[in-house]
């Protein structure tokens, strides 16, 4: 990317008994913008995006969330309800000095924005949310459509709570988990997740997301008033058009929706080149 790469820092951040390993870039008086990673991934997916933000002015920290770091993964499944996961969020902001922030997602991170966005609106300058329609509009689409229900297959495969899917995903030197990333992100990245996910507890804390909701990936997400923006990659296989399109009926406030043809679900990772800009415009939008 034409970006100047700067270098990322490794830091900690403390919320209550949970220790969370982030990476952070740009300058420390910059406006925060806070990004959350989805499954299976961690905070260094946004690594091109963290660089682009710290050389446009931006505090940019990815944080890797309840589950993923060694230091926060509690043992029950409840524990890992959205509430929790909001605020976590909430308060790795908090930690930054920031009253209100701008919040950038993916995946399940996306969900955990959706969320924060309504119930917390005050806090948010902007929201972008990359592959992830509203939580309303994709329990729509699968209620209406057989195709989007059964796209959403695995997340009733990885909610069985008797190590099935762990030992699925593991097998044959965790082959299932490498095919989840579609060959769309880059092979180190791809050696560092199944790396990180297979130690002792750690791949089972990242489903315990799952575990914590229903079937339907019912999530608590209300109306939006706050600047969003949607990008969604034609090609993502478990989160298709019709919900993508839908969200615009769940947003009340400033709405743009990009849908980036042949993309995949792994947008961080996959396209950054298209993400950067488009992220960029947004938060310069909604400077204040």
């Amino acid at each position: 990317m034409a970006a100047t790469p700067h270098s990322l820092e490794e830091l900690t951040i403390d919320v209550g008994p949970h220790r969370h390993d982030a990476l952070a870039a740009g300058p420390r008086d910059g406006d925060l913008v806070l990004l959350l990673h989805g499954w299976p991934e961690f905070a260094d997916c946004w690594t091109e995006e963290l660089h682009a933000l710290a050389e446009a002015g931006y505090r940019a920290v990815a944080v890797d969330q309840r589950g993923y770091s060694p230091g926060a993964r509690p043992e029950k499944p409840t524990d890992y309800a959205v509430e929790h996961l909001v605020d976590d969020a909430l308060a790795f902001a908090d930690a930054q000095g920031a009253d209100r922030f701008h919040l950038v997602a993916h995946d399940w991170g996306g969900m955990v924005a959706w969320a924060l966005a309504s119930t917390h609106p005050e806090r948010l300058k902007s929201l972008s949310v990359l592959a992830t329609p509203h939580p309303r509009a994709l329990n729509q689409a699968a209620e209406s459509s057989q195709e989007q229900y059964h796209r959403l297959d695995y997340v009733r495969f990885f909610r069985q709570p008797d190590g099935a899917a762990e030992a699925a995903l593991l097998a044959d030197d965790a082959a299932r988990l490498r095919s989840v990333y579609g060959g769309r992100i880059p092979d180190r990245l791809v050696e560092d997740n199944v790396s990180r996910l297979s130690r002792p507890g750690a791949l089972t804390a990242t489903l315990n997301w799952y575990r914590a909701i229903d079937d339907a990936l019912t999530v608590p997400a209300g109306r939006i008033t706050v600047p969003t923006l949607f990008i969604w990659g034609s090609e993502d296989i478990a989160l298709g058009r019709e919900a993508a399109q839908n969200t615009e009926d769940f947003i009340d406030g400033p709405y743009r929706f990009e849908s980036l043809e042949g993309a995949s679900h792994w947008l961080p990772e996959e396209v950054p080149d298209l993400v950067v800009p488009l992220v960029l415009d947004h938060l310069a939008e909604h400077a204040h």
